[in-house]
C-alpha cells in the first residue's frame, strides 16, 4: 500500500525557495513513478513535475521550469521538490503523486495521491 505524506510547505517570499517532501512509509516506493502536481484556488489542478523510478527521466511544465527541480530517495522513500525564485503565481496546494511511466511518459498514469502542502508566495 503507497500511502504519501507531503511536507515543507509554508508561506514565503517572492524570490525565495522552499523544498517540499513527499514521503512514502509503504515499501513499494521504487515501483512508481513520482510526481508533483498544484491547486490553486477556483483552479484545475494541474501537473508540475515528475521524475520516473531510477531518476532517469525528469519532466517539468513549463510554468516552473528553469525554477524548481524534481529528485527522490529511493532509500528513504521520499521525493522531492525543490521551487527556488518563487512567485506569486506559485501558490497553492502542492500533491505528491505516484504513478506509472510508459515508453513515452514520465508519469502516464496516476494512481496514488497525498493530502496536500499548502504554499503561500506573498509579494
Amino acid at each position: 500500500q503507497v500511502q504519501l505524506v507531503e511536507s515543507g510547505g509554508g508561506l514565503v517570499q517572492a524570490g525565495g525557495s522552499l523544498r517540499l517532501s513527499c514521503a512514502d512509509s509503504g515499501r513499494t516506493f521504487s515501483n512508481y513513478a513520482m510526481g508533483w502536481f498544484r491547486q490553486a484556488p477556483g483552479k484545475e489542478r494541474e501537473f508540475v513535475a515528475a521524475i520516473s523510478r531510477y531518476r532517469s527521466s525528469t519532466i517539468y511544465a513549463d510554468s516552473v521550469k528553469g525554477r524548481s527541480t524534481i529528485s527522490r530517495d529511493n532509500a528513504k522513500n521520499t521525493v522531492y521538490l525543490q521551487m527556488n525564485s518563487l512567485k506569486p503565481e506559485d501558490t497553492a496546494v502542492y500533491y505528491c503523486a505516484a504513478g506509472y511511466s510508459t515508453t513515452t511518459q514520465v508519469m502516464a498514469v496516476t494512481a496514488y495521491w497525498g493530502q496536500g502542502t499548502q504554499v503561500t508566495v506573498s509579494s
